[in-house]
């Protein structure tokens, strides 16, 4: 296989990452989960979850650096899971948080060799911290994680959950973050199909109190969000019982709400509201081109949002419900494409505050699958999005294999 034919069908204008090696003999081609965000020296910094492929024991959390805006950046240097000492094997989902005085937190779902749904989403929430802009890190810390209704009733179970976005400081000058929590099969309502993509899932919220104190990751002090019965939840269809929504992404708006797009496997985003900072969240429900639009197409796989301006939004969605070519919803490896970006505005008064009235395509990688085994070929989100120096650029995973960025053009926001 040609890299760089590969490396460049989705055309990026930034390369973080290439692996060694395309048959996982590196043990390097799988990344994804990939978080760029401002170092607090000035630099660009990112973490991602790394493996020889998705769920092998080997997954573990890497960190690097660019000092030149992006055009060249360090070795991936692994700071929990891999070969760490005392960290275990299986490190996973690592989202970063940088204090005010510029101490360096990630945070981690840590597998403890016990299974409850996924090995890569049933564990401990773990973190390390740098105080020397990630030259070196802290030993591993354990936060608590408060059980409840959707996890499994033996305490030797951890729960089930992902961080999928950076936390911002969208809540009251704190961070604050939206998580799946996937329900242990032990209480869910059972998969009407047997796929992935009817496993019962609902979405809950963190806010970090007191991480401008710089405390050690084990004493973050967590408020927690929407949980048990208040828990978003959006019906797989066919199934009221059965909710399915993960992967929230959490914009602020002009007025001080704040607005969370969600995947479900409704074939549709759906969006909530929150009109107090984040404690409290609104029903979900599918986000349209407007309050009495069509609502947009999208199957089970990230959507997340941004903003690039005062009350303008970028969703990222496939335009399909699932059914793809000769796919279907639940071919998830080969569905999860292409990515097109609907271009939208606050609009003051309405139901839906964001309205997506103009789309643009965005990239494809043409469906040629890659990496170890049968390799795969979704271009599913699992991103992150930095606004510097006027530009605003998506840094995603190519087929969960190359690390890029690609810059998001101007006139399409301003």
């Amino acid at each position: 296989m040609d890299f760089e034919t590969e490396l460049a069908r989705t055309k990026p204008d930034y390369v973080v990452y290439k692996p060694a090696s395309a048959d996982g003999s590196t043990h390097d081609t799988g990344n994804e989960h990939f978080l760029v965000f401002d170092g607090p020296d000035g630099s660009l910094m990112a973490v991602w979850t790394q493996s020889t492929v998705e769920g092998c024991d080997d997954q573990r959390i890497v960190f690097v650096r660019s000092d030149d805006e992006g055009i060249t950046w360090t070795a991936p240097k692994t700071i929990a899971g891999g070969s760490i000492p005392g960290h275990g094997k299986m490190a996973s989902w690592g989202f970063p948080m940088v204090s005010k005085s510029g101490r360096i937190y990630v945070l981690y779902n840590k597998h403890i060799g016990v299974n409850d749904i996924f090995e890569h989403t049933t564990g401990l929430m773990a973190g390390v911290c740098s105080d020397d802009n990630g030259e070196t890190w802290s030993p591993e810390g354990l936060t608590s994680m408060p059980r409840g209704k959707w996890d499994n009733a033996d305490p030797k179970y951890p729960a089930n959950w992902i961080v999928w976005q950076k936390p911002a400081r969208v809540s009251e000058g704190k961070y604050l973050v939206g998580f799946t929590r996937w329900v242990s099969p032990t209480v869910a309502y059972p998969k009407p199909i047997n796929s992935w993509i009817a496993m019962a899932a609902v979405v809950e919220f963190m806010r970090f109190e007191n991480l401008d104190d710089n405390p050690a990751p084990e004493d973050l002090a967590i408020t927690w969000i929407a949980a048990n019965d208040d828990a978003l939840q959006v019906s797989y269809p066919g199934h009221p019982a059965l909710s399915v929504v993960q992967e929230p992404s959490i914009v602020p708006l002009p007025d001080g709400r704040l607005f969370v797009a969600l995947r479900t496997s409704a074939g549709h985003p759906y969006y909530a509201i929150s009109s107090d900072a984040g404690l409290t969240w609104s029903k979900p429900e599918p986000i349209r081109e407007t309050d009495d639009g069509e609502a947009l197409l999208h199957p089970l796989s990230p959507c997340p949002i941004f903003s690039p301006a005062e009350g303008r939004y970028i969703l990222f969605l496939h335009d399909h419900d699932g059914h793809f070519g000769e796919w279907r919803p639940e071919d998830t490896m080969m569905n999860r494409r292409p990515v097109i970006a609907h271009i939208g505005k606050f609009m003051s008064g309405a139901r839906q505050p964001i309205w997506f009235e103009r789309s643009e395509f965005f990239a494809d990688n043409d469906g040629v699958a890659i990496g170890s085994g049968a390799g795969r070929a979704d271009f599913a989100l699992y991103s992150s999005f930095t606004v510097r120096d006027n530009k605003a650029i998506l840094w995603f995973p190519d087929r969960k294999f190359f690390l890029v960025g690609k810059q998001i053009p101007a006139e399409w926001y301003l």
